[in-house]
């Protein structure tokens, strides 16, 4: 173990992950060979027994490792994936914001050297000033605030010492948590899914990658109506150490305390955000969370943290938006060809069009079919996951007959954030007809889409 008290050795980790992971398939295990013969409200209660531990020992497990796992704890936090019944629900969801919020407790002096050695230079030559209180904290680092000799007020995040070996450990970890999910699909691809999320997740651990994904975002942003993406002080920017624009507004929490419109305005901004960013513009930040968004004094969102990110090519963006055209237009046969073709299902004909159509029509018809104002909550957004991966899913059946080509998985956990997220805000709007605007290229028809729309025609920021 480092001074840190982040556990770096690869096998002291796997033991605490495997633990749980082997504990937990036993007792599903015998579980359901005890469900034979007995009736299904017996067989339920005992099932959802086995969830409730299962909960408790992912909750124990995450808030001993302060690495790549903790992203697990973070999205499982802000998402009520039907893991737990709702008379649990509560008490499991605090033990969950605890965990996203948990961060290992590293004194400033560690935090300083990890700063003069990647900058090169003492925090006085670097800084003007400079406050050894971080004012955020994530999985994988620390942010502080901090004045530039030119006068421009920054944020400077700073990577735990020892976390890179940390996170590391947990990716050749991975494939324990990913037998878990086998059992689910058969027909998923663990080691091609499991090599994307190593990349992604290791990615995070390269700052100056992060600034240059910050950087392009901001530079296709600059100048927007309602959308800012601070700018990167490259000169400053190194592998462990990201300086950039300091912004100050208001957090989510007490966004979500606004009235009605404002929130549903708010809603919208994040929506064109993260799905905008996807369709218009293929790259797109893998990581929507409550506390990488706040509202500046002026209206504008600015959005934040772009280490889990992802560019595509043309051609899968293309694939993505013919299958919700697709769903839209109520074509299964369509659906089941275009995923077929593109290796989503191993085997098509264990798979009917109509089955597989209704399952996918569960899981994005909120922004593809409901054609109306919709209000997203916490509840929906959980019975979307519970339908889009649970085994008491309704549709498990086509689940288990489903692969996923790794270039889309950071997308779909782009997608159910963004509805989770918007869930907890409780926004309303007609999210299928803003969808079209990408989906078919619509004109808008709301105010934000029309000011969006002067701004993209207005050419690429200079």
């Amino acid at each position: 173990m480092s001074d840190t008290g982040i556990p770096t050795g690869r096998y002291r980790r796997l033991a605490k992950v495997g633990q749980a992971a082997a504990t937990s398939a036993v007792k599903q295990a015998g579980t359901k060979t005890a469900n034979v013969g007995r009736s299904q409200e017996k067989a339920n209660a005992a099932l959802e027994k086995r969830h409730i531990e299962t909960a408790e020992r992912i909750v124990e497990v995450l808030g001993t490792m302060k690495g790549a796992a903790m992203k697990l704890g973070q999205v499982m936090s802000i998402l009520d994936v039907g893991l737990v019944p709702e008379e649990y629900r509560e008490e499991f969801q605090l033990k969950l914001a605890k965990l996203r919020d948990a961060a290992p407790t590293v004194a400033f002096g560690e935090m300083r050297k990890v700063i003069e050695d990647d900058l090169g230079e003492s925090l006085s030559d670097a800084f003007a000033e400079f406050d050894e209180e971080a004012i955020a904290a994530a999985s994988i680092g620390q942010v502080y605030r901090a004045l530039l000799h030119d006068d421009r007020e920054v944020a400077v995040k700073v990577q735990y010492p020892g976390v890179n070996a940390a996170v590391r450990a947990d990716m050749q970890n991975l494939g324990v948590l990913l037998r878990l999910v086998k059992g689910l699909t058969p027909q998923l691809d663990t080691k091609a899914v499991g090599a994307e999320i190593r990349d992604r997740i290791v990615d995070e651990l390269d700052y100056e990658l992060e600034a240059s994904n910050q950087r392009s975002l901001a530079r296709i942003y600059r100048n927007h109506p309602f959308i800012h993406v601070p700018k990167v002080v490259t000169s400053m920017s190194r592998e462990r150490v990201i300086v950039t624009e300091f912004v100050e507004g208001v957090g989510f929490d007490e966004l979500t305390l606004e009235p009605e419109e404002e929130r549903n305005r708010i809603g919208e901004i994040m929506f064109r955000f993260y799905f905008g960013c996807l369709y218009r513009h293929r790259r797109f930040s893998g990581d929507p969370h409550p506390g990488n968004m706040m509202r500046l004094a002026d209206g504008r969102i600015a959005f934040l943290d772009f280490g889990l990110f992802k560019t595509l090519d043309a051609e899968p963006v293309e694939l993505e938006l013919a299958c919700q055209r697709a769903v839209v237009e109520g074509d299964a046969a369509e659906l089941h060809r275009l995923l077929g073709v593109n290796g989503f299902l191993p085997e098509p004909d264990k798979i009917a069009p109509d089955i597989l159509f209704a399952y996918v029509e569960d899981t994005i018809g909120w922004y593809t079919v409901v054609d109306e104002p919709l209000l997203l909550t916490p509840e929906l957004a959980g019975e979307v996951a519970l339908e889009g991966a649970d085994p008491r899913s309704s549709h498990y059946k086509a689940m288990r007959h489903q692969d996923i080509n790794p270039e889309h998985l950071i997308g779909r956990r782009m997608e159910l954030l963004t509805l989770a997220v918007l869930g907890q805000l409780g926004a309303a709007a007609n999210w299928h007809r803003i969808a079209r605007e990408w989906i078919y290229g619509d004109a808008p028809v709301t105010d934000l889409g029309r000011q969006e729309a002067e701004f993209l025609a207005s050419g690429p920021a200079v």
